[in-house]
Parts: C-alpha cells; sequence; structure tokens
C-alpha cells in the first residue's frame, strides 16, 4: 500500500480541549506518524503519513468534529511532502 502524507488545518473551538491528544490518540490507532499542534490563529496543524485509506479515515474523524469536547467548523486538507521522516505521532509546541 503506498504511502502518503496528508495536512490539514482544523478550525473551530478546538485547542483547550484536548483537540491534539484525541487525535494522537486516534492517529496511533490506525499505525499513522505525524503531529498535531496549535496555531497562533486557534486552528490545529495535523500532519499525517501512512497508508492512503488510514490517512483518510484519520482525516473523516477530524471533518467530523474530532472529539466530544471539540467543535470543528472547517477542515482544510491537502497533500503534502514533508522535508522529514516521521517516526511516530507526536504532538508539537
Amino acid at each position: 500500500m503506498a504511502q502518503v502524507c496528508t495536512i490539514s488545518w482544523v478550525h473551530g473551538m478546538v485547542q483547550g480541549v484536548g483537540f491534539r491528544y484525541s487525535t494522537q490518540r486516534e492517529a496511533l490507532k490506525l499505525g499513522l506518524t505525524g503531529y498535531a499542534r496549535n496555531l497562533d490563529d486557534g486552528s490545529v496543524e495535523v500532519l499525517a503519513c501512512g497508508e492512503a485509506d488510514k490517512v483518510e479515515q484519520l482525516v473523516a474523524w477530524l471533518k467530523a468534529g474530532g472529539p466530544r469536547s471539540a467543535r470543528v467548523d472547517k477542515v482544510l486538507a491537502e497533500s503534502h511532502q514533508p522535508g522529514k521522516t516521521w517516526t511516530d505521532f507526536g504532538i508539537r509546541y
């Protein structure tokens, strides 16, 4: 199966509600690598790399609203070629 990377920007009430940690748990469950990090504009950036169908599942989870404590208004996602290889899925600060 081909390895792909997708970068997503999640907008809404997604900071201070455990969004990055829930995203990390979901990504690890799917066997993905990458990261989740808060951005200054209040959104969360999510880079997910792995098998195409698993990455699509994570993006669908993000679009469905993520954890119950969050409110997702919009998710923008596009293919990405990262400058490095990720070995796990981390939380970046």
